[in-house]
């Protein structure tokens, strides 16, 4: 079973969600879990896990031969990004840090002037921790390419969870509803939006559950921080209700989830409490299962 963990806004919990079920479903069956925000990886070190280096992630960028270009400009006008500038008269320049490697120049020069070479843009670690196996993206420092890292992580982490036979496979999407979120959540069986009582989170939510309908995927709500805000946790079970959404989980605020950070431990492994919310969750997750 492949779950995703989204919910749109940033700092709502979706790391500690997912690493805390991660932890739960790896007491009796095989996990891997994906840390697919790339941006800001995190889930290491609420597990405590060294990560190894597994594959450098390489993205093309253009090459031209001077001997072939005849100066049109064409490429630089392609080009969205404006990685390539052109001055009338002059050979096209090539800012590489703005390249998103789309190949619309290679596709549209008329003389075949441009070919294909590579960059660095980002790497996969692996690990493993209370019988976790963790795949872990992170982005080069200054590159753009956030959505294309996702994708080859998910690529890699389908590939190493059929080696170690997973059977459930938990993704950590970003912040947001943007590329690296949508190739978080295509291809899974669950989606698991977490939210808090705030209007900016629901704002959100509501945008993250709109994607999950529009892959037609099944989703479920937590809610974390429920006890911070009573009106609000009120107005997110309407909510839920009116779109016959299930609510599968309630996480109070506490200092304990401080203090796992802090220790780098899993909150379940920190308050019996905990671990029994989660179990409930994994529980009703399974129930929900299409």
């Amino acid at each position: 079973m492949k779950i995703a963990i989204t919910g749109g806004k940033g700092g709502t919990g979706k790391s500690m969600v997912s690493t805390s079920l991660a932890v739960e479903f790896a007491r009796k069956e095989k996990t891997a879990l994906v840390d697919a925000d790339v941006e800001c990886p995190n889930n290491h070190l609420l597990l405590g896990i060294k990560r190894k280096k597994y594959i450098t992630v390489h993205q093309m960028i253009p090459k031209w031969d001077f001997d072939k270009c005849t100066r049109c400009g064409k490429c630089a006008d392609v080009c969205k990004q404006d990685a390539i500038v052109f001055v009338k008269g002059k050979y096209p320049a090539f800012v590489k840090d703005l390249c998103i490697g789309c190949k619309a120049c290679l596709v549209c020069c008329p003389q075949n002037a441009i070919t294909e070479t590579k960059k660095e843009i980002g790497i996969i670690y692996t690990g493993k921790n209370y019988n976790v196996n963790l795949i872990s993206g992170e982005l080069k420092i200054g590159e753009l390419a956030s959505g294309e890292v996702v994708s080859e992580v998910r690529k890699h982490s389908n590939k190493i969870s059929k080696e170690i036979e997973a059977e459930i496979i938990l993704v950590d999407s970003a912040a947001g509803v943007g590329c690296p979120v949508i190739a978080s959540l295509i291809g899974n069986d669950y989606i698991v939006a977490v939210t808090e009582p705030t209007p900016s989170a629901l704002h959100d939510l509501k945008r993250v559950l709109y994607l999950a309908d529009h892959f037609g995927i099944k989703a479920g709500i937590i809610i974390n921080k429920f006890d911070l805000a009573k009106d609000f946790y009120l107005e997110i079970e309407k909510f839920a209700k009116k779109e016959n959404i299930s609510i599968i989980g309630k996480i109070p605020y506490r200092k304990d989830f401080v203090d796992s950070t802090i220790k780098m431990k899993p909150v379940v492994e920190i308050n019996s409490e905990y671990k029994k919310i989660f179990e409930e969750i994994v529980n009703r997750i399974k129930s929900e299962k299409p």
